[in-house]
């Protein structure tokens, strides 16, 4: 699941202030979920930028923003988008892209990105996985250090964590910890051994 937070409306405002004959794409998968896009937001903000003196000619709701096939299915969803002179997309910087590479004109996002996460045992899991196509996340007991160490480290916690606390962000565990009470729950202790070399970022 990709986490999404909702741009202050102002900010959304501000990003239209020069255009008009808006037509809105929602998601319903991910933003759905985060309620960050799905029909209730999208009917939300429809109404929002009409107080505004915007002009909103219609809304879409594709399964997912991300994986819109066609403009055409798009307008079979509703052909109002014909009259969009702008589209404004409420889901992901994944779907902003695929949404822009399908119509000819200029794309807005009303979602801040923040990273891939999940849903489990009713509560949202952020930070899990930083997308870096080298993954050997299995090697740290299912927990990912690049994700959710501040430093990236790959071979065990800084100086500077105490009490199981993360130095940057007293608020939070530290990774390291986590990796290691997970490792020894599973009787793998002898991952923490392993030297992880620097990512080689050429790969990607």
């Amino acid at each position: 699941m990709i986490i999404t937070s909702a741009k202050p409306f102002e900010e959304v405002l501000a990003l239209l202030k020069d255009e008009d004959d808006i037509f809105i794409v929602g998601c319903n998968v991910c933003a759905a979920k985060l309620k960050t896009g799905g029909e209730p937001e999208v009917l939300c903000m429809e109404a929002r930028l009409k107080a505004s003196g915007k002009r909103v000619v219609g809304w879409a709701l594709p399964t997912a923003a991300c994986s819109v096939r066609s403009y055409e299915s798009l307008v079979e969803k509703n052909a109002a988008i014909k009259n969009a002179h702008c589209v404004l997309v409420m889901g992901c910087g994944s779907g902003i892209s695929t949404v822009a590479k399908l119509v000819n004109l200029p794309v807005y996002g009303s979602n801040n990105t923040l990273s891939l996460g999940g849903k489990s045992e009713g509560q949202l899991l952020s930070e899990l996985c930083v997308l870096c196509g080298t993954c050997t996340i299995w090697e740290f007991g299912g927990i990912c250090p690049k994700a959710r160490c501040p430093k990236g480290l790959l071979n065990g916690p800084c100086g500077g964590a105490v009490d199981g606390k993360c130095e940057v962000d007293r608020e939070k565990d530290c990774v390291w910890a986590l990796i290691y009470n997970r490792l020894k729950k599973i009787g793998r202790l002898d991952l923490l051994y392993e030297v992880h070399p620097p990512r080689e970022y050429a790969l990607k």
